[in-house]
């Protein structure tokens, strides 16, 4: 549990392997769209961690102006089931100190 929770435990670190687990690969741009509730430093501390942990890739393209994109690894699909998990658990367990702000399992959206 400990090495789990040192890999994904953030402020956004779920949300980001979520989103590029359902969506693909994404730029910061498009991730940052997403997952409203975090800085943009916060986003790019955790997207640096979640790449030295190898469960994202980050792919610079040399263009003027460049172009970084974001995608999961085999490493971090494998935490797919996981974070289904964690979802189905919030939902299931959210009381009014709570605000679901951007529900992220597949069977809370609409």
């Amino acid at each position: 549990m400990e090495v789990t929770l040192k890999m994904i435990g953030g402020k956004c670190k779920p949300l980001i392997l979520d989103s590029l687990i359902r969506n693909g690969t994404q730029r910061f741009s498009e991730l940052m769209r997403e997952i409203t509730q975090v800085s943009q430093r916060t986003l790019t501390n955790q997207l640096r961690e979640l790449e030295s942990d190898g469960l994202i890739t980050r792919t610079v393209y040399a263009e003027v102006p460049p172009r970084v994109e974001y995608s999961i690894t085999s490493k971090g699909k494998s935490l797919e089931h996981i974070l289904e998990l964690m979802c189905e658990w919030g939902e299931k367990n959210i009381d009014d100190r709570f605000v679901m702000t951007n529900p992220q399992c597949s069977d809370c959206e609409d």
